[in-house]
């Protein structure tokens, strides 16, 4: 049978919930596809890495991160090599994009993709840095090479806002991107709608793995801003980079504001504005703003949200519901499956 052999870069929360998934539906792709999909190689930052052509253990693997807290230096397939080394000289055929976002650069990932689309390697990235500096270069040199290069992950986990784009809106113009796109920012605004003091939700957030350490990425916008540029360059052609966008975080929003806004029936969100004029004229801004609170922008249980205005199907709404780690694994599995369609005719 056809293999597709993946390099995984990082095996962090979206590496491990893609690998029980590839483990839950392995059989069935390959009856579906006639293609056996296998991790030939993973590599960490600080916890080693692993390279075994026949396919590594994803379940040992995995275990060996969780209790020993990295990969067996006494393992067949143990290496010291670093994700440089692996991206240019390992025999794989599709890149698995996972390292940590530099939010300013793109960097180093955006060298990895283009280092393995140069080899003529298919290309999956859940790291929204190098389609926020480097979309245009990274598309243009997948299309010369004739690979697949996909990125569902980088800006609503495993809901379909690309897919549906590529398959759903073929030859729709969309002008006007409206969103809540930065998880941790609404979870904080909702909190402090209930009355919970600021540093009552932080504290609460990061003992239930919601927030991080130092979570000024977020609060300051520059994650939301990172994948309002993804999204406009990616469906508009904008042309943009995260420090071009009108961009103010959270952390001015007082509780005399939320409780101002909720008298005149409103709440705050931190939302996310992109729109291209007829003349070419580009806007983009990530801001606190007031919204009616029946808005489907304000519901209750609404993680991330995405409004795309087209021409042809009018307003198109995608709402994700919860914030699951097997969501995040997802969206670089449903890219995978992507490839391997096209492996199947190509």
């Amino acid at each position: 049978m056809k293999q597709c052999k993946v390099l995984m870069l990082g095996y962090g929360v979206a590496g491990k919930a893609f690998a029980r998934i590839l483990q839950q539906t392995k059989e069935k792709i390959q009856a579906d596809k006639g293609i056996e999909p296998i991790v030939v190689g993973i590599t960490t930052g600080s916890r080693g890495s692993l390279y075994c052509p026949e396919g590594i253990d994803l379940a040992e693997a995995t275990r060996q991160l969780e209790e020993e807290g990295r990969f067996d230096p006494a393992g067949p397939c143990f290496t010291t090599a670093d994700s440089m080394t692996a991206v240019a000289q390992w025999d794989y055929d599709v890149l698995m994009e996972l390292t940590p976002l530099n939010i300013f650069t793109g960097e180093p990932a955006t060298t990895h993709i283009k280092t393995a689309l140069g080899r003529g390697k298919h290309a999956i990235s859940a790291n929204k840095g190098p389609l926020a500096w480097h979309y245009k270069e990274l598309r243009d040199l997948a299309k010369e090479k004739g690979c697949c290069f996909f990125f569902e992950t980088t800006v609503m986990a495993g809901s379909p806002t690309f897919d549906m784009a590529d398959h759903c809106l073929q030859y729709c113009t969309i002008d006007k991107i409206h969103g809540i796109l930065n998880a941790t920012t609404n979870y904080i605004l909702k909190e402090m709608g209930k009355g919970v003091p600021y540093d009552d939700i932080m504290k609460a957030g990061r003992e239930q793995g919601f927030l991080e350490a130092d979570p000024s990425m977020d609060t300051e916008g520059w994650d939301a801003a990172a994948k309002l540029t993804v999204l406009m360059n990616v469906l508009m052609d904008a042309g943009l980079t995260p420090d071009k966008i009108d961009r103010t975080g959270i952390t001015g929003v007082t509780m005399e504001d939320i409780e101002a806004a909720k008298s005149r029936g409103k709440v705050i969100k931190l939302l996310c504005k992109g729109e291209k004029a007829a003349d070419g004229t580009i806007t983009a801004s990530v801001k606190p703003t007031e919204i009616p609170a029946d808005d489907v922008f304000a519901g209750e249980d609404l993680v991330a949200v995405v409004s795309l205005n087209t021409d042809l199907m009018g307003k198109l709404t995608l709402i994700q519901y919860g914030l699951e780690t097997t969501q995040t694994g997802y969206g670089v599995f449903i890219d995978l499956c992507r490839v391997l369609d096209w492996m199947m005719v190509h």
